[in-house]
């Protein structure tokens, strides 16, 4: 149970609000929270409802998605252990401002409005440390934004999957798997465009060596030549060097 007790300690320190904290202190936070777990597909909140609780992804992983003007769903983000969500629960009267879904089996920390209240009381700090994860939150859905208005489909396909290598990329041998259940139409709800597209483009992809899909699993074979894509820039592989290329 110690070490149970000492993995959650752990990945709390990891996270943006609680990183400053000593070691009594983030015991204190720790003892202030409950333990919650969540089957596959299972709701932790919805968008537009009473913000009641932030949580700490303990294990698992889950999707926040958010309805567009059109009433189509886009996912914002995943998150995986020890990244936290609803901050916007530390504020009364504040709504969730999308909705989370656990995509596998989830367990989670979380924390209710009597104990948000009791932790803000002991370390106040902590209310400023979460409204700098909020701005970032704020600057991260403006780049979306810009994306979105500005960028060809392959750049922002490519944009969301080298966003999710360095959130949740895990080294294989094949390159950097996605370490998540994502399926195509995930990565259309990403990048505003269609099903169609994102098979077209992966296909074109998997052909040129950069990725490889697997059932809900993508392997990202040529990081360097899908940052180019992303970032607009020549292939830095020559063609005769590229997997799956033909000269």
């Amino acid at each position: 149970m110690e070490s149970m007790s000492d993995d959650r300690l752990s990945l709390l320190r990891r996270g943006p609000r609680f990183a400053e904290l000593g070691d009594d202190e983030l015991a204190g936070a720790h003892e202030l929270a409950t333990e919650r777990s969540f089957a596959c597909r299972e709701t932790l909140f919805r968008e537009g409802e009473e913000a009641e609780e932030f949580l700490v992804v303990l294990a698992g992983r889950v999707k926040l998605t958010q309805l567009g003007s059109d009433g189509q769903e886009v996912i914002a983000r995943f998150l995986g252990p020890g990244d936290m969500c609803a901050a916007v629960a530390i504020f009364p009267g504040g709504t969730y401002p999308a909705t989370a879904e656990a995509v596998e089996e989830t367990r989670a920390l979380g924390w209710r409005r009597e104990p948000i209240d009791a932790l803000l009381r002991r370390y106040p700090a902590f209310a400023v440390r979460a409204m700098r994860v909020l701005s970032e939150r704020v600057r991260e859905l403006q780049d979306r934004v810009r994306e979105l208005s500005t960028e060809r489909v392959a750049q922002r396909i490519a944009r969301a999957l080298v966003r999710l290598a360095r959130q949740v990329g895990r080294p294989v041998e094949e390159g950097v798997l996605l370490d998540l259940p994502l399926t195509r139409e995930d990565l259309a709800n990403m990048t505003g465009t269609t099903l169609y597209t994102v098979s077209r483009v992966l296909t074109e992809w998997e052909t040129a060596g950069i990725v490889r899909t697997r059932r809900r699993r993508v392997v990202i074979r040529r990081p360097h030549g899908l940052v180019s894509i992303a970032e607009d820039l020549p292939d830095p592989a020559p063609p005769g060097q590229r997997e799956g290329s033909t000269t």
